[in-house]
């Protein structure tokens, strides 16, 4: 395999895991948000307690996602040299600002959230989780517009040999960048509505907590069914930004049928969950309907990766579509140090993954119980003054 084959496997394989992170950080984000409000205003203990655990579990699914994301952008600059000494300014400003505007605020605000239980007033408490929630969707925004540009170069002037902004508005009104966020959107509601309906499942048919998880499982169903129409909607308005792949081929012709059969799949599930959402006995007597939506938990996943594929692989042999190719922008390394380095981080990034499911897995495993986020710190006794 050449260099410039292994750069291309080693950046989809990390920015592909990465997008998997982000997928159900949004959704959960979202959800917890949501419950929170209603913990909140309506004064609901089970909400307040279905916070602490399905925020635990996104906390730890952000934490391992921030290492994958940071792994990835330090290939811009090892593998990718071309890309940034031909559209520092244009590619690199949008990323400038995901990680000085959204991702500071965000992971600043999200610490503030986590070590703010029973210190902070419950209303400026909730007031950080949606802060948290909305500069997640704001960081999304950034890198799409970046990744926008690739596909649909906007907004630039050549000066010399480089990319210069000379339209912020249409560099940051990029179709190609509004129209994928509706996208990514409603497939992270997916990813967490079925992430929260798996796990639920999982509990109804083994513990006591019925109350719990039955609202678990709602809420997670009521995403999905919310989600559903909407994914397809943005994704099919995208296609005039997909272009046809002249190097890979194939990698298209299977993204787009593993996107259509787990949407298909996904949409069998949210359509017997129209049906039995007004019926919450038959919901809960209905044990192959609780097998099926934890047999569909991956499916979300799947999805969003073959979408990305579709997305991504089309626009080869352009890095930066009809302005940079590909070959021009790999750095000229040594086969046997590529070698190297794709062997390491795919090595790391798979220990990542396996961390990040082992955790998940744990805590979810525990229940709300088990929980240890917003968990009221032990009373520490006095020591006995000794007399003299």
């Amino acid at each position: 395999m050449s260099t410039l084959s292994l750069a291309r496997w080693l950046f989809a394989l990390t920015a592909g895991t990465h997008f998997l992170f982000v997928a159900l950080t949004l959704g959960l984000a979202t959800l917890v948000a949501i419950m929170q409000t209603r913990a909140v205003f309506g004064e609901s203990a089970v909400h307040l307690r279905m916070v602490r655990f399905w925020g635990q579990l996104y906390v730890i699914n952000y934490a391992v996602g921030i290492v994958t994301g940071l792994l990835m952008e330090f290939q811009f600059g090892l593998n990718w040299p071309g890309l940034t000494d031909h559209a520092r300014d244009v590619f690199g400003a949008p990323l400038a600002m995901e990680t000085l505007v959204a991702f500071f605020i965000e992971s600043t605000f999200l610490g503030l959230w986590i070590f703010g239980w029973d210190r902070l007033n419950r209303y400026a408490h909730l007031a950080l989780i949606w802060v948290v929630t909305l500069t997640a969707y704001l960081s999304a925004y950034f890198i799409l517009v970046a990744n926008g540009f690739l596909k649909n170069p906007v907004g630039y002037l050549r000066v010399g040999g480089e990319l210069r902004v000379d339209s912020a508005g249409a560099l940051f009104t990029n179709p190609a960048a509004l129209l994928p966020l509706g996208h990514i959107t409603a497939g992270a509601f997916l990813t967490a509505g079925f992430f929260m309906t798996g796990v639920s499942a999982w509990h109804l048919r083994r513990s006591g907590e019925t109350e719990f998880y039955r609202r678990s499982l709602r809420i997670g169903l009521i995403s999905v069914v919310a989600a559903i129409v909407p994914a397809v909607v943005f994704g099919g308005v995208q296609f005039p930004y997909v272009h046809d792949s002249a190097g890979v081929p194939f990698m298209t012709e299977f993204g787009a049928e593993a996107m259509m059969f787990a949407w298909l799949w996904m949409f069998v599930v949210a359509v017997m969950a129209l049906v039995k959402l007004p019926f919450t006995g038959w919901l809960l007597r209905g044990r192959i309907f609780l097998r099926v939506v934890m047999m569909t938990l991956p499916v979300p996943y799947v999805a969003m990766l073959a979408g990305w594929i579709y997305r991504e692989a089309g626009r080869q042999p352009w890095l930066i579509y009809g302005v940079l190719r590909t070959e021009d922008a790999v750095r000229p390394i040594g086969h046997g140090a590529m070698i190297a380095v794709f062997t390491g981080v795919t090595a790391l990034f798979a220990v990542l993954v396996v961390v990040n499911i082992a955790l998940l897995r744990r805590y979810a495993r525990q229940g709300p119980d088990g929980s240890a986020l917003g968990r009221p710190e032990p009373a520490v006794r006095p020591e006995p003054v000794p007399s003299f």
